[in-house]
């Protein structure tokens, strides 16, 4: 079964709020919203594959970021290995850069049906770490 390292970035503005973007309908767990982030290229470590994903999709600088959780979950058809991360510190406005809707929400509002399988037990770590 195909193994994919993804970087995740749980990205926080001043109220505490977190990003989320809308997955394409053509992608793979397609119509879900999702933390922003991707896959990992050889030779890359993690925190250089967030910064690089985050300013693809976003167009933002990750600053600063923290590891915050680690999550496999397994697809059936694929395998991830989601590492998270707390960023806590970019510049730039994020602009979907990749024609995906973005929105903030707090923590609470997060609802663990609108987002891809995998995506369940980071929700459920952020509402426990009370952030």
């Amino acid at each position: 079964m195909k193994q994919i390292d993804v970087a995740v970035a749980i990205m926080l503005n001043t109220e505490q709020q977190v990003l989320t973007s809308w997955r394409q309908l053509h992608q793979h767990q397609g119509g879900l919203w999702e933390f922003p982030g991707g896959k990992r290229e050889p030779d890359e470590s993690m925190f250089d594959t967030l910064q690089r994903e985050i300013h693809e999709e976003l167009g933002v600088s990750v600053e600063t970021a923290a590891p915050f959780v680690r999550i496999e979950h397994d697809y059936g058809d694929k395998q991830v290995s989601l590492d998270v991360w707390l960023v806590s510190h970019f510049t730039g406005e994020p602009q979907g850069k990749e024609g995906q809707a973005l929105r903030w929400q707090t923590i609470d509002e997060l609802e663990k049906g609108e987002f891809p399988a995998a995506n369940a037990a980071i929700i459920e770590a952020l509402q426990r770490a009370s952030i």
